[in-house]
């Protein structure tokens, strides 16, 4: 039986912070040996000068409904899709609101499932065919480490990973949090690993203290998630952290379109994730666009 304490204790453990990864050819961590096709949309999110990726996540509705800032799609987010490197969101929201112009990435939301009505995290996966359709550049799959669900949504992980594999699509595992889940490294590094050695070429999870280990435990991009609104300058805090240490990106939601200048913010973010402002600077640069 597996040793639980050696696996899962952070204590005296190498991870190698600060040291990058050697003989890489493509820019991202972990994707050298993938192939063309699948480099080609790791490109389309990822911006290769930086190395990294701001994505407007609007997927929530899947879950929630008319979540509050997304009750019409049209009106309050198709004018940030532009200052994004990537959208996240669902077939059906692309196909009824997203502009087909709109040259984005598309991280397509691949698995669907039970509701906030229900107990959370029982999910399937859709047909590859409807990403090929929707010339998706990644398909997200929740993973529900150490919850109810924990098996199926590995499996839905893998079985996407494999289409993925055949059809030139990267996946990415996003890491589900219960509310009986401890929020911290430990558990961020164990599922973000899991996600990666399950086939996940990206994956999403939260920032945390000593997020340094979860990203050097994980050998492919994490993405950061928002989360739930946080003041303006926390998030942009957040994501400074984040990426200071070593998060190759931000998925951001409801702390983009939920703030009281939407516009303002994903350019702020931007301005973080890409042109490495502080978040004094970045706050500042929100303040002025906000005028």
């Amino acid at each position: 039986m597996a040793d639980m304490d050696g696996i899962l204790q952070n204590k005296d453990k190498d991870y190698g912070i600060g040291i990058p990864v050697a003989g890489q050819s493509f820019f991202l961590k972990g994707s050298d040996n993938l192939d063309w096709g699948m480099k080609h949309r790791l490109s389309r999110i990822f911006n290769e000068k930086s190395g990294r990726t701001v994505m407007l996540a609007f997927d929530h509705g899947y879950i929630m409904g008319p979540t509050s800032g997304l009750e019409r799609l049209d009106l309050n987010i198709v004018p940030l899709i532009k200052y994004a490197d990537s959208v996240m969101c669902t077939r059906g929201a692309l196909r009824s609101v997203v502009p087909p112009s709109m040259d984005k990435a598309i991280c397509l939301r691949y698995s669907a499932g039970t509701s906030i009505l229900t107990e959370l995290n029982n999910e399937c996966v859709l047909d590859i065919a409807d990403a090929i359709r929707t010339n998706a550049s990644t398909m997200a799959v929740m993973v529900s480490i150490g919850g109810t669900y924990e098996a199926k949504t590995i499996e839905n992980l893998v079985r996407t990973a494999d289409m993925g594999y055949k059809y030139g699509i990267p996946t990415m595992g996003v890491t589900a949090v219960g509310t009986d889940m401890v929020r911290d490294s430990r558990y961020f590094a164990t599922a973000s690993r899991i996600c990666a050695e399950n086939g996940a070429n990206i994956v999403k999870t939260y920032y945390c203290d000593g997020f340094e280990k979860v990203v050097n435990s994980c050998p492919v991009p994490i993405v950061i998630a928002g989360g739930k609104k946080l003041p303006e300058l926390d998030a942009l805090e957040l994501c400074y952290n984040a990426i200071n240490d070593g998060a190759a990106g931000v998925d951001m939601g409801r702390n983009v379109f939920q703030s009281e200048a939407p516009e303002a913010m994903i350019q702020a973010v931007r301005g973080v994730v890409h042109d490495s402002l502080t978040p004094k600077q970045a706050f500042e640069m929100f303040n002025d666009l906000k005028k």
